[in-house]
């Protein structure tokens, strides 16, 4: 049985979700501007951009991206967001008042655990993608047979793969951002906060090899029917 089956979450109440979370990542967008932070901005207007890829790629390429996986990528795209927006000033002003310890009341500052869970769920979305295009090909090349152990291997890989890319990234934008004075987009918080980074990007891919790929079938067969189909006009 699929999560969402056992969560009890009906299609339409994951819609509601996606678009509720969409509504507040053009909220979070306009945060940005009100206080001049080019990261809320820009992390605000990437998410905003990544919620309409399922659309798209379901319009335009025929792959079937029900609810459940709308769900799950807007959801990693708006808690990456939200951590860099955090609390409102006002809460933090509040906390300041009281003798909280507050910086700028960012999630991803305050609260420990924040950027472990954004980097496992963004990191099994990866993970799903990687997943989805390996199998594909697998299923339609006969000459091609990749089995459990070697599609474990594979996503754990293409995760960590993808996870040290961004961790330069990572690294180049703080640096530049350092040097220029400016507000940085993405920060890194040294080599601790990158090694248990990489850490839960394992983490979200081995839960997209245990117990994801059952969400991923028919995005598998699209795939491998475009695959098909691209062969035969040849």
């Amino acid at each position: 049985m699929r999560i969402r089956d056992r969560v009890g979450l009906s299609s339409r109440h994951q819609r509601l979700l996606v678009r509720a979370m969409e509504i507040c990542l053009v909220g979070m967008f306009f945060i940005g501007l009100d206080r001049g932070s080019t990261g809320i901005v820009v992390n605000s207007l990437v998410g905003i951009g990544v919620t309409r890829a399922p659309g798209l790629l379901e319009r335009d390429y025929g792959i079937p991206m029900d609810a459940g996986l709308t769900l799950w990528i807007t959801a990693a795209v708006f808690l990456h967001t939200l951590g860099t927006v955090g609390l409102p000033d006002t809460v933090v002003s509040l906390l300041r008042g009281v003798g909280i310890g507050v910086t700028d009341g960012s999630f991803y500052k305050e609260t420990w655990w924040w950027d472990h869970m954004t980097h496992a769920l963004s990191a099994s979305v990866v993970a799903a993608a990687g997943y989805s295009i390996a199998r594909a090909v697998d299923v339609h090349e006969e000459n091609i047979s990749l089995p459990p152990q070697f599609m474990f291997a594979f996503i754990l890989v293409v995760t960590l793969a993808f996870g040290v890319f961004w961790e330069v990234l990572e690294f180049a934008i703080s640096e530049a951002a350092t040097f220029a004075g400016s507000d940085p987009v993405l920060t890194q918080y040294g080599l601790g906060d990158t090694l248990l980074d990489l850490v839960f990007d394992s983490v979200g891919a081995v839960i997209v090899a245990v117990w994801g790929t059952a969400h991923l079938s028919d995005v598998v067969g699209a795939l491998a029917d475009r695959l098909e189909a691209r062969e035969s006009r040849r």
